[in-house]
C-alpha cells in the first residue's frame, strides 16, 4: 500500500514539472503582432481653431439717475420688456440745505421786487391816466412789472425743483421719474426701495438703477491666439456652441479683430466679435459661456489617412503600406493639411490604399 502511494505521488510530481515545462515553452515562443488596418479615403480637411467666450448683447445701456435721492418706487422688474421712454422708477428727492435755502432767499427776494414793481406801476399808472407823464416812462414801468412776475415765476420753479425735484411746469417730464432710454429686456434691476441713489458726474458714475439691453441683437465676445490671428479676418463665418443649450449651434460672422493684444494666461491673446444669428424660437441669455469655431484653411476631396499611421523619421514621413494580409512595405509619403485627427496625403498613397495602424493588444 505504501508502495503504491509513492508511486503515485511520483505521478503527480511528474505531471506538475511537465506542465510547467509546456507552458514555459509556449510563453517563451514569440508571439504574432497584430496591427489594425486603415484605408486611406477621399475626405475633406478643415484645420479649425476653437475660441471661448461669452454671449453678450450688442447694446447694454445702464439706466441713472437725473438728480440725487432715494428710491421710492419701481415699476419694473429683471425680465420684463421696456419701451425707450418708460418709467422704471421713481426717485424721493432729499434737498441739500443750502441749496434750499439759496432757492427760498430767492423766492423771498423776488416777492418783494414784484411788491415794489407793483406799486411804481400803480402809482405810474395813475399819473399816466391823467396824462401827467409819457407813454414811454408808463411803458418801461410796465415792463419792469412784467420782469417781476417772470423772476418770482423762475424762483418759485427752482425752489420747488430743489425741494420736490419736479415742477408744475415740467411735472410730465420730472426728473424724479427714471426712464428707459432705449427699447428692450431688463436683464437687472440693482436697486431697491429705499435705497439712496446719485446722479451721474464729474466725480461719480453714479448709481444704476437698470440694466437694459436689446436680445434681439447678440454678439460673441472671445479672444482669438497671436498665432492664429493672422489667418482669420473680419467676415469670416463662424460656429457657435452654448453649453447652456445642448445639441444647438449657431452661425456667426466675424465683425470685429481688435488692433491690440492682451496678455491673458502668459500668452498674447487678441478680442474678437462676431454677430451671432440666433433663431426666434430659442431663448439666449445674456453671459452664457460659449465657444467659437472658425475655420482657419480647408481642402476639399483629397486623399487622407488618420494621423496615426504616419511614422515620422528626421523630415521624412512614412507609411506602412498593406502587401496581402499581413505583409506591409515602409512607403514614403508627402504630407498636407492636419485637422488633428485625419491628415491629407499628397503623394504616394491613393484612395483604397489599406496601410498599418497602432498595435492591437490581445487581452488575457
Amino acid at each position: 500500500m505504501k508502495k503504491n502511494f509513492k508511486y503515485i505521488i511520483l505521478a503527480l510530481a511528474a505531471l506538475v514539472f511537465i506542465g510547467t515545462f509546456v507552458a514555459l515553452w509556449k510563453n517563451s515562443r514569440p508571439k504574432e503582432i497584430k496591427y489594425e488596418q486603415l484605408e486611406a479615403t477621399i475626405k475633406d480637411i478643415h484645420k479649425t481653431s476653437v475660441m471661448t467666450g461669452k454671449i453678450i448683447p450688442r447694446n447694454e445701456v445702464n439706466i441713472k439717475p437725473q438728480i440725487s435721492g432715494i428710491i421710492s418706487e419701481l415699476y419694473k422688474e429683471a425680465g420684463q420688456m421696456v419701451s425707450e421712454g418708460e418709467v422704471i422708477a421713481k426717485v424721493k428727492v432729499i434737498p441739500e440745505m443750502s441749496s434750499l435755502s439759496s432757492a427760498q432767499s430767492r423766492v423771498r427776494l423776488a416777492e418783494i421786487n414784484l411788491k415794489q414793481a407793483q406799486v411804481n406801476y400803480d402809482r405810474e399808472k395813475a399819473l399816466y391816466d391823467k396824462q401827467l407823464v409819457s407813454a414811454e416812462e408808463f411803458d418801461q414801468v410796465s415792463q419792469a412789472l412784467q420782469q417781476a412776475k417772470e423772476e418770482k415765476n423762475a424762483a418759485v420753479e427752482t425752489l420747488e425743483v430743489v425741494r420736490d425735484g419736479v415742477s408744475r411746469s415740467n411735472a410730465k417730464s420730472s426728473s424724479t421719474l427714471v426712464r428707459s432710454t432705449i427699447t428692450g429686456l431688463i436683464l437687472d434691476i440693482p436697486v431697491k426701495v429705499g435705497n439712496s441713489v446719485i446722479l451721474s458726474n464729474t466725480f461719480n458714475d453714479g448709481t444704476t438703477i437698470a440694466t437694459v439691453a436689446n436680445m434681439n441683437d447678440l454678439i460673441f465676445d472671445g479672444y482669438i491666439d497671436e498665432t492664429e490671428v493672422g489667418r482669420v479676418r473680419e467676415g469670416c463665418p463662424m460656429t457657435i456652441s452654448v453649453g447652456a443649450i445642448d445639441d444647438l449651434k449657431f452661425d456667426a460672422v466675424m465683425e470685429f479683430i481688435s488692433p491690440k493684444a492682451q496678455e491673458k494666461n502668459g500668452t498674447n491673446e487678441f478680442e474678437i466679435k462676431a454677430a451671432v444669428i440666433v433663431p426666434d424660437s430659442v431663448t439666449v441669455r445674456s453671459g452664457y459661456s460659449a465657444n467659437a469655431e472658425i475655420q482657419l484653411e480647408g481642402v476639399e476631396g483629397v486623399v487622407s489617412v488618420p494621423e496615426s499611421a504616419l511614422e515620422f523619421q528626421g523630415d521624412s514621413t512614412f507609411v506602412y503600406l498593406a502587401k496581402g494580409d499581413k505583409d506591409y512595405v515602409r512607403t514614403p509619403v508627402t504630407t498636407g493639411l492636419s485637422d488633428g485627427i485625419n491628415i491629407e496625403v499628397k503623394s504616394g498613397l491613393k484612395a483604397g490604399d489599406k496601410v498599418r495602424g497602432n498595435q492591437i493588444i490581445e487581452k488575457k
